[in-house]
């Protein structure tokens, strides 16, 4: 197996490649969204995680199809990692029948449990007690799989988040809680929400490990994800994840974003993209070339222009089917 990039998973060159068009495949489908968004196509609301891909396609990647996760409200790039198809995604926003929830979850509410995704959230911090209750779940049927709930900066402060770490290490839960710390919740900086230096320093209170990392390091994330998910695995309880990252667009469609600079947008753009720093070192170690490279970028376009397409030929749900699988029979 040839792997030019050692890593906790032993993933090999192959296998970094496909974890790259993932993050290019999760950019584009956020900002096809952000444009259809923008023309009336697609309706509600949406949040997008442009700039923080590496978060999403290095945490997914390390764990199986079998494990659970459960996603945020800005969570399209979770659920991609997590390998659901995009095209019935897509659908999904469109609110066709042909989408993961047949076109009645919409952006914030995309669930697909053939892939082991529980569920995204439109409650910050909702996540955590569902993830707490799946790994629970895993523990009392003896199962190695594993629950990580990925959550935002500002989901921390919720009591949710709290009760949920204390109870998954009390009960030494097969859970990684894992922060996509994009410095701001909704319109204000996590420096003045919180006290502590790092949100991964919480976890000392509950008695379980913390770490926060560069969440723009592709191979960063893979390397912590890996420990910490085999840490659960292994029966050895939770640990808490701090990944600071970074999201280009606003909040959510409305969102102005007269809370920052125009200097800071810039300077996270240029310098800290995480999918130029993986190209960068991707062609440093020889995984792929510059024009190898733009071939994975190509690709993962046409996939999504092709899930648009998917999307607008699948037919709208009929009215008699409102009261359809809204409640369990």
């Amino acid at each position: 197996m040839n792997m030019s990039i050692p890593n906790e998973a032993q993933l090999s060159d192959e296998q970094l490649k496909e974890i790259f068009e993932t993050m290019w495949t999760i950019r584009f489908f956020d900002e096809k969204v952000d444009q259809l968004f923008a023309k009336g196509v697609i309706h509600g609301t949406t949040h997008l995680a442009v700039g923080q891909e590496a978060t999403a396609a290095g945490s997914g990647a390390v764990l199986r199809k079998t494990d659970w996760i459960t996603a945020t409200h800005r969570g399209h790039g979770q659920t991609i990692a997590k390998g659901t198809d995009i095209q019935a995604m897509m659908a999904e926003l469109f609110g066709r029948t042909t989408g993961t929830n047949k076109g009645k979850g919409g952006s914030m509410h995309i669930a697909d449990l053939d892939t082991g995704n529980l569920g995204a959230n439109g409650i910050v911090g909702g996540g955590f007690p569902i993830a707490a209750g799946a790994a629970l779940t895993c523990k009392m049927k003896g199962q190695d799989t594993i629950a990580l709930a990925y959550a935002g900066d500002g989901s921390t402060n919720e009591g949710s988040f709290h009760e949920s770490l204390n109870l998954a290490a009390i009960w030494d839960l097969p859970v990684v809680f894992f922060i996509e710390n994009n410095q701001y919740g909704m319109s204000g900086s996590v420096k003045k929400m919180t006290r502590v230096e790092h949100l991964s320093d919480r976890a000392t209170a509950y008695g379980m490990e913390g770490v926060t990392i560069d969440g723009n390091d592709l191979i960063e994330v893979i390397n912590t994800t890996c420990k910490a998910v085999e840490k659960a695995r292994r029966g050895e309880g939770p640990t808490l994840i701090e990944a600071l990252t970074y999201r280009w667009k606003g909040h959510s469609k409305s969102d102005a974003k007269k809370y920052r600079t125009k200097d800071e947008e810039e300077d996270w753009r240029k310098n800290k993209d995480p999918i130029q720093l993986a190209k960068e070192r991707f062609i440093e170690s020889g995984i792929f070339t510059e024009e190898e490279a733009e071939a994975i970028r190509l690709h993962a376009k046409q996939a999504i222009e092709e899930a648009v397409v998917f999307a607008e030929k699948s037919p709208m749900p009929a009215l008699d089917t409102l009261y359809e699988n809204v409640y369990a029979d």
